[in-house]
């Protein structure tokens, strides 16, 4: 390539301007080339636009200051950076991991079908784990509570009101059908208080306030009462509900790996899940309650009578009374 007394390149081909002796400068019509990398030099990292605290994109709720001044800000737990979303994810990237979630689907699935059972009377199929032996265990915290609660205000053996109560469950047991329901020892608690309420414990321990006697009106309403709360003994609703209690903590689980904070996660699981099967609860221990008080030779009509006149005083909404027992709570 010729060059002029200026060491310049005199070529037309391209407007590329090269100074071969001085030091490298730039001009509007010049462009500097970049001398080629050696053998071992790593190409330089480009300039990084933005600083590293508005790069980071965590959600923590962890208490954290940050920078220029904005004060205490709050992170969440659980995207897909960290957390039990996270984990999945990891476990997800795993060569084993449809290997390893057929295994837990199969034995969750057996686990399942295993413990799969009939309720008496009604005849419907349900998931329970809980002996009835257990539940009777469990049951028993509940009844030294109450009896703590209300001490001093229970009525004795001889008193007109306690008499009239163990008559009907006397006249409504050996219609009680259940497993486990021969060896229990029954018992009849009348406490003297306005509260409308009344309820029957696991191992068969039965607690009327005497607030509820005058909605009762007479014996067929007192059968109402100890009918629907003896079905629920009957048909084991409380070792049902302790029985959900893992599906529901799965189910919990599994919200949160979808960024759903612990309260809206607990609020879907009551709406779709808890709520129902405390409708469906209820709604079983009525028939087998009904059919209780019909076999007893009770009018079943003064269950309908008894739930109006509840209805009424709760003022249009749905009667509270019944609705929650200590061991529910």
């Amino acid at each position: 390539m010729d060059l002029d007394s200026d060491g310049l390149s005199l070529g037309t081909s391209a407007e590329v301007y090269v100074r071969a002796a001085t030091p490298t400068f730039l001009t509007s019509t010049m462009f500097r080339i970049r001398p080629p990398l050696r053998a071992f030099q790593a190409p330089s990292r480009p300039s990084q636009a933005f600083p590293r605290c508005l790069r980071d994109h965590t959600s923590f709720r962890t208490y954290k200051q940050q920078r220029f001044g904005r004060g205490p800000q709050y992170k969440r737990f659980g995207s897909a950076s960290g957390g039990i979303a996270g984990l999945f994810f990891r476990w997800a990237a795993r060569p084993t991991f449809y290997r390893d979630v057929g295994i837990i689907t199969a034995g969750t699935g057996g686990v399942y079908v295993y413990n799969l059972e009939q309720v008496p009377v009604s005849g419907r199929r349900r998931f329970n784990i809980i002996s009835p032996g257990l539940e009777e265990t469990l049951g028993k915290s509940t009844v030294d509570q109450v009896k703590e609660q209300y001490q001093g205000q229970f009525l004795s053996d001889s008193d007109p009101r306690v008499r009239k109560v163990k008559q009907v469950l006397e006249r409504l047991l050996p219609y009680a059908e259940g497993e486990g329901l021969q060896s229990l020892e029954w018992e009849v608690h009348v406490i003297d208080s306005p509260e409308q309420n009344a309820f029957v414990a696991p191992g068969g321990k039965v607690f009327v306030f005497t607030g509820i006697l005058p909605l009762c009106k007479d014996e067929d309403g007192i059968a109402a009462v100890l009918g629907h709360e003896i079905a629920h003994v009957v048909a084991h609703h409380t070792a049902e509900r302790m029985s959900q209690a893992p599906l529901i903590l799965l189910g919990i689980i599994a919200l949160s790996m979808f960024d759903v904070s612990l309260y809206s996660g607990k609020m879907l699981i009551d709406l779709f899940l808890s709520m129902p099967a405390s409708r469906k609860h209820e709604a079983e221990a009525d028939y087998i309650g009904l059919m209780m008080m019909a076999q007893g030779c009770y009018n079943p009509e003064a269950a309908m009578k008894f739930w109006n006149r509840m209805e009424k005083l709760g003022q249009g909404g749905p009667p509270q009374i019944l609705s929650i027992a200590p061991f529910e709570s």
